[in-house]
């Protein structure tokens, strides 16, 4: 029997393809929804904090920045605080893009769950939630790169 690890992976690979589908009319990767999400969410975050609550390292964060950045999603300016502190913020270009964004999360969601029943839903939101609180827990008390 395969892994609880084995389906989600699966889940996350297929979720990449359908993003990347969906977005390759825009400067957009797969991956920059988290960011552009979590940016609009908390503007002004560290790169450091950005890192720890997507659970992403470090030097991939910054790249990915660098290229949203480019692209004219973000804006990353020094802390008036501590100067070696890079605070990141959105730009209009990234709250426009933000609806599109849902819609692509949300069809996803809708395409995958299409056979559930909303009892189903709850109890599998339940459950991912669980083993997300346990694999963060797990990652909040290492430290990664």
């Amino acid at each position: 029997m395969p892994s609880i690890s084995r389906y989600i992976n699966i889940i996350s690979r297929c979720g990449n393809m359908y993003r990347n589908e969906r977005l390759k009319e825009t400067d957009l990767g797969t991956a920059h929804h988290t960011y552009l999400f979590t940016i609009c969410r908390n503007p002004g975050i560290s790169q450091d904090k950005l890192a720890k609550m997507i659970y992403i390292n470090k030097s991939n964060v910054t790249r990915n920045l660098a290229v949203l950045e480019k692209n004219g999603y973000i804006e990353r300016r020094p802390s008036e605080n501590d100067k070696r502190v890079m605070l990141v913020y959105p730009t209009q270009k990234a709250e426009d893009t933000l609806p599109l964004l849902r819609e692509i999360v949300h069809d996803w969601n809708d395409l995958v769950a299409a056979d559930f029943t909303e009892d189903e839903l709850e109890q599998l939101r339940a459950m991912l939630a669980r083993i997300a609180e346990r694999a963060t827990g797990y990652a909040d008390e290492i430290e990664f790169d």
